[in-house]
């Protein structure tokens, strides 16, 4: 029996972050021109997640003050940030499929196993998810639309986030050595 080896394609260099900085500065300046809103993302998990509940407990989430009004006009997946979402999902995927970098698989640090890789991952998610929804929104919706907007709260959050990136870098960086 003889085994066929096939080459994978080296993936390529990821894009200069000027260049891409650049393109996600014209994404957001044309939102606002074409949609009059700026750039988000955790609206449409909160919509997605809002009609999951709905198709359980429709009469809950109706008279639910914060998730009510998204259905008196129909579906709250008719919204601008749904579909954003969809194209940056979209977009993601086929930006990696023609740089050669689409697989399965969990990215970890050496000193860290994938099942509490896994663990960390979906705590960090709910706690980001729960605390942008407390916050009326989410990082990049803060950052981007609100620094966009030179909005002194969005400039400071943006130096809070950068300062604790710092801060908590070299106690995370050991996890990540290979």
């Amino acid at each position: 029996m003889s085994t066929r080896h096939i080459e994978t394609p080296t993936p390529q260099r990821y894009w200069n972050p000027y260049v891409a900085g650049f393109g996600l500065g014209l994404t957001l300046l044309f939102s606002f021109v074409l949609l009059g809103v700026g750039l988000g993302a955790s609206g449409a998990n909160a919509r997605v997640a809002a009609v999951a509940v709905h198709a359980v407990a429709p009469a809950a989430v109706e008279s639910n003050g914060y998730l009510g009004p998204w259905f008196a006009d129909g579906t709250p997946l008719a919204n601008y940030l749904v579909f954003m979402t969809i194209g940056t999902l979209l977009g993601g995927f086929i930006s990696a499929a023609f740089a050669g970098r689409v697989g399965l698989g969990v990215e970890r640090g050496q000193g860290l196993s994938t099942r509490s890789r896994l663990a960390l991952a979906l705590f960090g998610g709910v706690l980001v998810g729960f605390a942008s929804r407390m916050a009326g929104g989410c990082t990049s919706g803060q950052a981007l639309t609100g620094g966009a907007l030179l909005l002194p709260g969005s400039w400071a959050f943006l130096g809070s986030v950068f300062a604790a990136g710092f801060l908590f870098a070299p106690l995370f960086r050991k996890a990540w050595r290979a």
